[in-house]
């Protein structure tokens, strides 16, 4: 079994071509479903932060969560920011195919693999912060605590994977780290960020989290493997040049 993460399929849903933000975005759709394909099993496990498609509605989503869930491998989707279409979460997974869950500030276990996590929000900065944003992500921080708690509660020792649509941390803000180090996450996912956003994304480790950047677009638009016994990699910041559009 090996666990996959992308985020941020943003998929058309007849709503939205993705092709206007650039070249790059081409085709996307198919391109991320022929790696996919080639590379993960009915056995695997792919996890999905977020923004999956611009649906609207639930009924609109549809296709396009049966066009995920009839590709290989075990997923877990998360809401994002774009995510309108995600109503009351008994009615979403409802609404999924076979092997496919949805993640909402609480967690599930697929081979003895914990999986939690909470959709994040803009980290605050200063004392201008917008007072909507402080309120967000103070909540979205009790929502995580929640998940997270509850996790480690009934299982303390095993292998935790975190999922967040936003970025947990930055470069200049721990964000969310500290709720991460204080349940021993090892590790996070996370989307939101494309284009010129990812220069300054957190990748590797940081404490004892390690922390994994898989927007569709960073990624070549190919799925990225978690290699979930990963020792002693320090954390680096990502400069690597991208253009286009900075956040999803």
């Amino acid at each position: 079994m090996t666990v996959f993460a992308i985020s941020d399929l943003h998929m058309p849903a007849h709503e939205k071509p993705m092709d206007i933000f650039g070249p790059q975005w081409e085709n996307h759709v198919a391109r991320i479903a022929d790696d996919w394909k080639a590379n993960v099993t009915d056995d695997d496990i792919v996890l999905l932060p977020g923004d999956l498609t611009w649906a609207m509605q639930l009924e609109a989503a549809l296709e396009d969560i049966r066009f995920v869930g009839g590709l290989p491998g075990r997923k877990i989707i998360l809401r994002g920011n774009h995510d309108y279409w995600w109503s009351a979460i008994g009615r979403v997974r409802r609404s999924l195919p076979e092997g496919m869950y949805a993640l909402q500030n609480d967690y599930i276990v697929l081979d003895d693999i914990v999986f939690a996590g909470s959709r994040g929000w803009t980290i605050p900065m200063g004392e201008d912060a917008d007072p909507n944003d402080v309120k967000i992500y103070t909540r979205e921080r009790m929502r995580l605590e929640m998940s997270l708690k509850g996790a480690r509660e009934k299982y303390p020792d095993a292998k935790l994977v975190t999922m967040m649509h936003y970025p947990p941390l930055t470069d200049t803000a721990e964000g969310f780290s500290d709720i991460l180090e204080a349940y021993n996450v090892d590790h996070c996912v996370y989307g939101h960020l494309h284009g010129a956003a990812l220069y300054g994304a957190i990748k590797g480790l940081r404490g004892r989290v390690r922390y994994h950047q898989v927007s569709c677009d960073g990624l070549g638009f190919k799925l990225y493997r978690l290699n979930l016994e990963q020792q002693d990699e320090e954390v680096s910041v990502d400069h690597q040049s991208l253009c286009g559009a900075e956040e999803g």
